[in-house]
């Protein structure tokens, strides 16, 4: 009589483990977010009230110092609130008194934080593979077409339609970026750097976009030292110009909002990859997303937009150059609009991320 319940919480178990390990992610890359304002601002000497992770009310607090450290129930954000960081302040050790240059490392800090866990998840990434894949032909497919328009065994690809390839992802991002299935390549070959124009493949068609068929296969090193360490440089600056070639695409048109996911998308993404990891007991696709998510959001809080720590590092380098900052009103409108905006953004990306989920 017992048996069915348990398999009903197991089958409930199921379901849910992979979604609390999406948010336990999320709450983790803005925990080092945080942590990067934090430690500068602390390292500076500004003084800190509050370290929050989470929004809304508080479920759990304490004092140290001068700081109040809190976690607050809603797990979507968090921050560190420092004297002075919005206002003016009398206090000599607010943070608008402090210099211009430590202010500019205490708001950067964040971003960067994430873009170094970033680089700390694709190198746990590569350590778990067996080979390392590089930008290096190995094989073609039986009847490739691309081996008929010159690419050959060995050619070590260095541009893809005139943008310089870094490491394995690279080929599969730029790849995917064109509209005909024909590039330019520049490879290196026995030492010499040759330029092939109009290289084909074969394309089909899913769901109205074409696919471009890869059909070669590229070579793999053993992880060691020094490979997993160089590959995850190049690996996570591959990912981080997905951020920016991606940003462009979206400004040109050639992707739209309803090809954006927001955090209920994301979370979505991250369950999905956590169930196929424990099924397949391969966790590469699962590490790869966290790294891209990490990155992506790393470089696009260091976008100088409105609201973004983007934008205050702009305002910064404004009064770096004329040595006298923007009249904080202004900045403040201009924050604040930028921030209506960007919930207005995320309001229409989060509908359409449940739409997908209803439509399954």
């Amino acid at each position: 009589m017992k048996i069915i319940p348990l398999i009903a919480a197991s089958a409930v178990w199921g379901k849910v483990w992979p979604i609390l390990l999406a948010v336990l992610f999320f709450g983790f890359i803005i925990f080092f977010h945080e942590l990067g304002h934090f430690i500068f601002a602390k390292l500076f000497k500004v003084q800190v009230n509050e370290f929050a992770m989470g929004m809304g009310p508080t479920l759990f607090k304490f004092k140290k110092g001068e700081t109040k450290y809190a976690l607050r129930l809603f797990p979507i954000g968090g921050f560190v609130s420092m004297e002075g960081e919005d206002d003016e302040s009398e206090n000599e050790r607010a943070f608008c008194n402090k210099p211009t240059w430590q202010r500019f490392i205490i708001v950067a800090a964040g971003g960067v934080c994430n873009l170094i866990i970033g680089f700390i998840v694709v190198a746990i990434m590569l350590c778990q593979t067996d080979l390392i894949g590089l930008p290096e032909i190995h094989s073609f497919e039986e009847n490739a077409v691309s081996s008929q328009y010159g690419l050959q065994v060995k050619d070590e690809i260095k541009k893809i339609n005139g943008k310089r390839v870094y490491s394995e992802y690279d080929l599969s991002f730029l790849m995917a970026r064109d509209k005909d299935g024909v590039f330019d390549f520049v490879v290196e070959r026995d030492g010499k750097k040759v330029e092939l124009k109009d290289v084909k493949f074969q394309t089909t068609e899913k769901d109205g976009r074409l696919t471009i068929v890869y059909d070669f296969i590229i070579r793999g090193v053993e992880p060691t030292v020094f490979t997993v360490a160089k590959n995850s440089v190049l690996e996570s600056f591959s990912i981080g110009r997905m951020v920016w070639l991606s940003l462009l695409d979206l400004l040109t048109g050639q992707y739209g909002l309803s090809d954006l996911s927001g955090p209920i998308g994301t979370v979505t993404y991250i369950a999905d990859a956590a169930q196929e990891a424990t099924k397949q007991t391969d966790y590469t696709y699962l590490l790869t997303m966290m790294a891209m998510i990490t990155i992506n959001i790393g470089l696009f809080n260091l976008i100088p937009l409105p609201a973004l720590d983007g934008g205050r590092l702009f305002f910064m380098l404004i009064e770096m150059i004329f040595r006298k900052p923007v009249p904080r009103k202004y900045e403040g409108w201009v924050h604040a609009i930028g921030l209506v905006l960007l919930m207005l953004l995320m309001v229409v990306i989060s509908f359409g991320d449940i739409m997908k989920l209803i439509k399954g």
